[in-house]
């Protein structure tokens, strides 16, 4: 029966991250990152570069909540307008 070279895959880093069971993982870490293939090291896994969640879609900017600001002024102008005629 052949040898089998065990060693680097024994002292590799172990990925770490909790299973179902509550325990950490204990496969070996993809090499360069902290976790395993399962548990997020596989290319392509995880957030992009660069954090675009926290990119506005304008509904939240000084401008767009002040143009909000004077629509609902004009509306409450004009409901009170139509109020002075209806008397």
């Amino acid at each position: 029966m052949p040898r089998r070279n065990t060693g680097p895959m024994t002292s590799s880093p172990r990925c770490g991250a909790s299973t179902r069971k509550g325990e950490p993982c204990r496969a070996p870490a993809v090499a360069g990152k902290r976790r395993c293939r399962m548990h997020g090291g596989a290319k392509g896994s995880g957030a992009p570069f660069g954090n675009q969640n926290v990119l506005k879609n304008g509904m939240h900017t000084r401008e767009a909540i002040a143009e909000r600001r004077a629509v609902r002024q004009l509306i409450r102008e004009a409901k009170g307008v139509l109020e002075e005629i209806d008397e």
